[in-house]
C-alpha cells in the first residue's frame, strides 16, 4: 500500500463501501477490533491464551466502538477486561452504540473519571478514545489520563495515538498551552486498510514508535477509484489525481510488480558518457570547495556520465589536488559561466553549496535559471532566493530546490509560519500542504528536508521519503549529507529523469545509503555507498 491517507479520505472510502452495499459500517467495525486483537498477538506471542489483565479506554466515537470490540474479543480469549468510556453512552454513533450494548452483556462500563492506572496491575492498556476523527485538542483532564496509561508497559492505539491529528502528526495544544499536552507514547499502533499521513510527518513516527496495517477486507483498487486515483496503468475507469495523496516512496517502489529500469538500469545503447549527461556544480572559493566536491561526487556515483566542478580561478589548484574522475573548469563571474554553458552536453547544473552568499553568487544562480538548465538549487542560493524576489521570479519547472526547516522559513517565511503555529484543531496545517503551497508558489519542484521528507511539484503531486520506525537513520544528520543530496538529485537530473522523479529517487537513495552504512556515517561515506545499494536491488 502506498498512499497516505487523510482521516477525510479514509472516510469517504468507508462510507462508499457500505453505501455500495459491499460490507456494513458494523462489519467494518467488527474487522477492526478483531484486527488489532490480531495485532497485539503478533507483536505480543506471550499474550496468547487466558489469564491476562487489559483496560481498554473508550472514546465518544467510532473509534470507542473498535475497543468495545476489542474489549470483547479480550474477553472471549479469556483475558480480564476493564473498560472505561468517555462521555455519554447514549449519544454514542448507532454502531458503537450496538458494540457498547454486545460488551454490556460480557462485562460494566466505567466513567473515565474513575480509572487509575496504578490501581491494578494490567499487562495492557488499548487506547481507543479518539484515533483519527480528532478535531479539537484534549480535554486537560482527559490528557492527565492519557498520560497516566503510560504507567502500563505496553500500550495499543487504536488508528491513531489520541491526542496526535492523523492529517499532520501534529499534536492539537489548547493554544499555546503544554501543560496538559497528551504524552501517549505508544508501544504499537493500528491502523487499517492504510496507513494516514500523520503517522509519518511531524511528531507522528515518534509518538506511534511502530505501526501495523491491518486489512479489514475494503478492495484497494476499489477504494483508490473513489478517491480519483488510477490504481494500475490498464484502468482507464477514472483521470488519474495525483493531488489526492501522498505516496510513501519506499512502499511505492517495493510494489510486487515495481519495473526497477526506471531507477537506476543503464542502457546498452548508450555509446559513451554523455549519453549519460553532464553535470556543472559550482564550487565556492578557496577554502570552501568541499560542498561542491561532495555534491559532484554524489552525482558522479549516482550515474552522470561526466561532472565538471565550476570554481573561481583561484581554488583551481585546491580542487585538482582533490579530484580525479570529476572535471574541473575555472568560472570567472557569469562571463566565465556563459563560456562553460556554451556546451549544449552540459545539462545539469547546482547551486548554492559552499559558494557564498555575494553578489558574484547572485549573478550566477541569475545566468543558471536564465540558461533552463535543469537545476539544483541548495544552501546558499537558497539564502539568495529568499532575499531576491527579482531572483525567485526565475524559478522554472525544471528547477529542484532543496531547503531544510530554516531556509524553508527564509524563502516562504508566510506558509513557514502556518507550519510551526500552535495546532489547536483538526485537521491541521501539515508538512504536505506546507511543501505544496511553497512548490506551487515556486512553479518548481520543493523538497523540504528532515527525516519526514515531503516532495511537492507545482501541480500538488507529493511524495514523502520518511526515514523513520524501520528506515531510522539519524546518523544522516552530519556536515554535508545534504550536500550530497543535491548531487544525487543533479545527477539523476542530468541522466534524464524529471524533476519530481530525480527528488524523490534521490532522497530514497539517500536514506538506503545511509542504512547500508550504518552509524559512524560521514558525508564522504554516502556516494561510495551507492554501489552497493545499486547491487543490492540488482541494477
Amino acid at each position: 500500500m502506498t498512499e497516505l491517507l487523510t482521516a477525510a479520505q479514509m472516510r469517504a472510502i468507508e462510507q462508499a463501501a457500505i453505501a455500495s452495499g459491499e460490507v456494513t459500517g458494523l462489519e467494518l467495525m467488527e474487522r477492526a477490533g478483531r484486527g488489532v486483537v490480531e495485532a497485539i498477538f503478533e507483536e505480543w506471542p506471550d499474550l496468547r491464551g487466558n489469564g491476562h489483565r487489559a483496560v481498554v479506554l473508550c472514546g465518544p466515537g467510532n473509534n470507542g466502538g473498535d475497543g468495545f470490540v476489542v474489549a470483547r474479543l479480550l474477553k472471549e480469549a479469556g483475558w480480564d477486561v476493564e473498560v472505561f468510556l468517555y462521555g455519554d453512552a447514549g449519544k454514542l454513533p448507532p454502531d458503537a452504540r450496538v458494540n457498547y450494548e454486545r460488551w454490556g452483556e460480557l462485562g460494566g462500563t466505567s466513567p473515565i473519571s474513575e480509572f487509575n492506572a496504578w490501581k491494578c496491575h494490567y499487562e495492557l492498556a488499548v487506547d481507543a478514545l479518539f484515533g483519527t476523527g480528532l478535531t479539537r485538542a484534549v480535554d486537560c483532564d482527559v490528557a492527565k489520563i492519557v498520560n497516566d496509561a503510560c504507567a502500563i508497559d505496553r500500550v495499543v492505539s487504536v488508528d491513531m495515538p489520541s491526542g496526535c491529528c492523523s492529517d499532520s502528526g501534529r499534536t492539537l495544544l489548547h493554544g499555546a498551552n503544554e501543560a496538559y499536552l497528551p504524552q501517549i507514547r505508544p508501544s504499537l499502533t493500528v491502523t487499517f486498510q492504510f496507513a494516514k499521513s500523520g503517522h509519518y510527518l511531524g511528531e507522528g513516527a515518534d509518538i506511534c514508535e511502530k505501526i501495523a496495517i491491518s486489512d479489514i477486507g475494503l478492495d484497494r483498487n476499489s477504494a483508490l477509484m473513489e478517491l480519483g486515483v488510477r490504481p494500475n496503468k490498464n484502468s482507464k475507469k477514472r483521470r488519474v489525481d495525483l493531488t489526492i495523496a501522498p505516496r510513501l516512496i519506499p512502499r511505492w517502489w517495493y510494489e510486487p510488480d515495481c519495473n526497477w529500469s526506471w531507477l537506476g538500469k543503464f542502457s546498452k545503447d548508450q555509446p559513451h558518457k554523455y549519453s549519460n549527461g553532464h553535470s556543472l556544480i559550482i564550487s565556492g572559493s578557496v577554502g570552501k570547495g568541499g560542498a561542491a566536491r561532495l555534491a559532484a561526487r554524489g552525482a558522479l556515483r549516482v550515474g552522470a556520465g561526466a561532472v565538471t566542478v565550476g570554481c573561481p580561478p583561484a581554488a583551481l589548484i585546491e580542487n585538482a589536488a582533490q579530484l580525479n574522475a570529476i572535471m574541473l573548469r575555472s568560472v570567472k563571474g557569469v562571463d566565465g559561466l556563459d563560456d562553460v554553458l556554451s556546451d549544449d552536453r552540459m545539462n545539469a547544473l547546482c547551486m548554492g553549496p559552499g559558494m557564498g552568499v555575494s553578489d558574484e553568487s547572485r549573478g550566477l544562480i541569475e545566468a543558471g535559471l536564465k540558461s533552463g538548465r535543469a537545476m539544483v538549487l541548495d544552501a546558499d542560493a537558497l539564502t539568495l532566493i529568499g532575499r531576491d524576489a527579482p531572483l525567485f521570479a526565475l524559478l522554472h519547472d525544471t528547477c529542484v530546490l532543496t531547503p531544510h526547516a530554516g531556509e524553508f522559513a527564509r524563502l516562504f517565511p508566510d506558509i513557514a509560519e502556518k507550519l510551526v503555529a500552535p495546532a489547536t484543531k483538526g485537521p491541521a496545517y501539515s508538512k504536505v500542504d506546507a511543501t505544496r503551497e511553497a512548490a506551487k508558489r515556486a512553479s518548481c519542484v520543493v523538497l523540504f528536508k528532515g527525516p519526514d521528507t515531503v516532495i511537492a511539484d507545482p501541480s500538488g503531486r507529493c511524495s514523502i521519503n520518511a526515514s523513520v520506525y524501520e528506515r531510522s537513520a539519524p546518523w544522516l544528520a552530519t556536515a554535508g549529507s545534504g550536500d550530497v543530496l543535491a548531487g544525487f538529485i543533479t545527477g539523476l537530473l542530468a541522466r534524464g529523469f524529471a524533476p519530481m522523479q530525480a527528488a524523490e529517487t534521490g532522497a530514497w537513495l539517500h536514506t538506503e545509503c545511509a542504512l547500508s552504512f550504518g552509524p559512524g556515517l560521514i558525508a564522504e561515506d554516502l556516494p561510495e555507498e551507492l554501489p552497493k545499494v545499486f547491487r543490492a536491488l540488482g541494477i
